[in-house]
């Protein structure tokens, strides 16, 4: 059973039902990614999809089963939407906002991080770190959405995010920037304690399971490995992300 509080968090998250969206696209309520009904071939459910590709949003084939335990009024009809809780920027913004401050770029880059309470504790992370942004991907990862503000613990108010369609070529982009690129795996050749991150930097956090993309990995210019003293070599997307994260602000600051 739910309780009030992960029921209001739900509420909160989505627009459901074929009106409830349409008018939420007219008014230009942020959403950050629409799931709607995988076959199905009603008018309605592709202008909604035309439209909201249109406007820049995601959007996701799902089954009916997926729909239904999204939904909270078990009356979807084929569509549910989820809210976004803040804007997102380019990648270009958040360069900008550390030439603002006068400090070399920091940026986190999150590799297809699809738990979205992980997502959010990196964000919160970063902010509390001293990055400039956070970089995602349109697709197969988080999004801004209720959960993710609310794991956050309000950062991502305050946090620059991207989202982009191609981590890769966001990265390659960077490197020609002048920013360096670093992966974090189990087994990387460089250990944590031993890299200079005091450079312009962006670190590259790979998903739960899978971590970094194959791709991804060969656009890093090291790949970082953090220290194990345990029988378990492997650590949480987000308490890596802010070990890292914070060796970085100790360089800096030293």
């Amino acid at each position: 059973m739910q309780n009030k509080e992960n029921s209001f968090e739900i509420k909160n998250e989505i627009i459901e039902g074929r009106n409830a969206v349409i008018e939420a696209l007219r008014v230009g309520r942020n959403i950050d990614k629409i799931f709607i009904a995988k076959g199905e071939t009603d008018k309605t459910l592709g202008h909604i999809a035309s439209k909201a590709r249109e406007l820049g949003i995601v959007v996701a084939d799902a089954d009916r089963r997926k729909l239904d335990s999204m939904s909270v009024t078990k009356a979807h009809q084929g569509v549910v939407a989820l809210v976004g809780v803040s804007e997102y920027c380019t990648v270009s913004d958040i360069l900008e906002h550390a030439r603002e401050k006068g400090e070399q770029p920091f940026i986190i880059v999150c590799d297809e991080v699809s738990d979205p309470r992980n997502l959010g504790a990196v964000i919160r992370s970063a902010e509390c770190a001293g990055a400039h942004g956070v970089i995602i991907p349109k697709r197969r990862s988080a999004g801004l959405t209720a959960i993710v503000g609310k794991a956050s613990a309000g950062a991502a108010e305050h946090m620059k995010i991207a989202r982009v369609p191609n981590i890769p070529a966001v990265l390659k982009w960077l490197k020609n920037e002048g920013v360096w690129v670093y992966g974090a795996a189990a087994g990387g050749s460089s250990e944590l304690w031993g890299t200079d991150f005091t450079g312009s930097c962006a670190i590259v956090i790979g998903s739960e399971g899978d971590g970094m993309g194959k791709l991804v990995r060969e656009n890093c210019d090291f790949i970082v490995n953090i220290p194990m003293a345990g029988k378990i070599n492997s650590l949480n997307a987000s308490a890596a992300a802010s070990i890292i994260m914070y060796e970085v602000l100790r360089q800096r600051r030293g």
